[in-house]
């Protein structure tokens, strides 16, 4: 088995001691059910966002309004999933994932029903709200459930679900919204995250644990949820109000970054803090969380500026802009057993996959407008083979490296992390995009028609003046923009090459931990 998953805790442990693993048929079914509910969780990041022009025209919102569906998810989902290690503790982790699933299906239909842009962005909060624990108890639970020697195989599931979610979702959501309507984009969710919410607890209950009635930290929640949202509406927010020319988006930096530091302080001095940020004492836990989030800032760009890119400037529709990406995770599926048994060094595994995803993207970064289909998929499918020695060792290496007790806390952490630097990479990566499109843009008129011989050139061959402007115009926006996107890739394959260094950091694992032991 791959130290990389090693260091994970087999089985379960309950309050009263050790709980046995499933075995057999039982196994398949609950992997498959935890599975599918980090999927949903992570996939509705993304399969609205092809959705919101429809939304608005439907619903009769502004574009600027629907938008607002997307951000309302993500500040719901960054709320409740550093709060996933407390609600466990305090209600136990099947029953949490269980009325999170249950939860997350109910409000799925109530956003598929919403009549108004007002009660879909309230639905959507509460949607987010419910899916934000999915995603780090699936994990654990999967460590769970599944038996020691077999802990590579658990990783390697979930892991492969948050990366081929996102992937997933634009071409899911363009299909929905072209072939039948905007609401089953959320509709979709329900008989998953209610049928197998119901079944896992079916299946799981002999898992729960005693709840450990702590006292509520109420200031440590309400800084948590002034300072996580006030920052996810500045990612949100930000390109559309023309950070920080905006006085909206100051003021809620300010907030965010004041919030932020007394959340810091209340909650490393708090007796039973809301949120345990006491696990980043395990340096093993450091240095996996921030290659995780320095790595995944740098593919969750890439995979957002792609679609864009293809969309905006090579005429093709989300949908056969879903399928060239799809390949990344198509290629993946493949690799990821073999990585999740193999033997090796989990952090030269890490860095092998890093180092190979920035060659990948540098070979990405001399592309040009006259590519075909195949010419952007292979690319990002060879990119797809180096996805699991990423994510598979690094979530191995973070949940080996803290105490049994803390591994719910840690996921949570893990996740909300992870999450947020998707968000931030969202933004940053968008915006730079576009600055860049407008400047090479700029440049390109200066180098190419500065006395205006190309358009004169244009007129001679009888195209009319205004067409052959048109016409140089297009050209030289199209030239613009896939300048602009190599020139984001460049800089993209430098944080993967930076993440493959901080991988290090992290203490070699050389041992499994056993239930109830710290790691270093």
């Amino acid at each position: 088995m791959s130290q990389a998953v090693n260091t994970a805790p087999p089985g379960g442990l309950g309050r009263d001691g050790p709980i046995a693993p499933l075995t057999g048929p039982m196994l398949l079914v609950a992997a498959l059910m935890l599975a599918a509910a980090n999927f949903i969780a992570v996939l509705n990041m993304t399969i609205a966002n092809v959705a919101v022009p429809n939304i608005a025209g439907a619903l009769g919102a502004a574009a600027s309004q629907g938008t607002w569906v997307i951000t309302s998810y993500a500040v719901g989902e960054a709320i409740t999933v550093p709060l996933t290690g407390w609600f466990a503790a305090r209600f136990g982790a099947v029953r949490v994932f269980v009325a999170s699933m249950i939860l997350f299906g109910v409000f799925s239909i109530l956003c598929g029903l919403s009549n108004s842009i007002g009660m879909l962005v309230v639905m959507r909060v509460f949607q987010g709200l419910s899916g934000g624990p999915l995603m780090p108890l699936s994990q654990t639970l999967m460590l769970r459930i599944f038996p020691k020697d077999k802990a590579g195989a658990a990783i390697g599931i979930w892991s492969m679900t948050t990366l081929v979610a996102p992937v997933v979702g634009p071409i899911l959501g363009g299909w929905l919204v072209d072939d039948y309507s905007w609401n089953w984009v959320f509709l979709i969710n329900a008989p998953i995250a209610i049928g197998f919410g119901l079944g896992a607890w079916k299946l799981l209950k002999h898992l729960r644990d005693e709840p450990v009635r702590n006292p509520f930290d109420r200031v440590g929640l309400i800084l948590l949820i002034v300072w996580v949202a006030a920052l996810q509406l500045v990612l949100d927010e930000g390109k559309n109000l023309d950070w920080f020319a905006s006085s909206q988006i100051i003021g809620l930096s300010i907030v965010a970054v004041v919030g932020f530091a007394a959340f810091l302080i209340w909650e490393l001095h708090e007796k039973h803090p809301v949120v345990d940020l006491r696990v980043f004492r395990h340096r093993g836990f450091n240095a996996s969380v921030i290659t995780v989030s320095v790595a995944y800032a740098a593919f969750f760009g890439v995979s957002v500026l792609t679609p864009l890119w293809l969309q905006s400037f090579m005429g093709y529709t989300a949908t056969d802009a879903g399928l060239a990406t799809a390949w990344t995770g198509v290629t993946a599926l493949f690799v990821a057993p073999i990585v999740a048994n193999s033997k090796r060094d989990p952090r030269a595994l890490v860095c092998f996959g890093l180092v190979w995803m920035g060659l990948v993207t540098l070979w990405r970064s001399i592309a040009n407008s006259d590519m075909a289909f195949w010419d952007i998929a292979i690319p990002l499918a060879v990119m797809g083979f180096a996805l699991p020695f990423f994510f598979i060792p690094t979530s191995g290496i973070a949940l080996g490296s803290v105490e049994e007790r803390e591994m719910d806390s840690a996921a949570g952490l893990m996740n909300f992390l992870r999450t947020l630097s998707g968000a931030f990479a969202t933004s940053v990566v968008t915006t730079v995009w576009s600055n860049q499109t407008t400047r090479n843009h700029a440049e390109l008129v200066g180098l190419t028609d500065r006395d205006g011989s190309v358009r004169d050139l244009l007129t001679q061959s009888g195209t009319p003046p205004e067409v052959a402007t048109q016409v140089l115009d297009y050209l030289l926006t199209s030239q613009s923009g896939m300048l602009s996107t190599n020139q984001v890739m460049t800089g993209v394959a430098v944080m993967f090459f930076i993440a493959a260094a901080i991988i290090w950091m992290a203490p070699k694992p050389t041992r499994t931990i056993e239930p109830g032991a710290g790691g270093h």
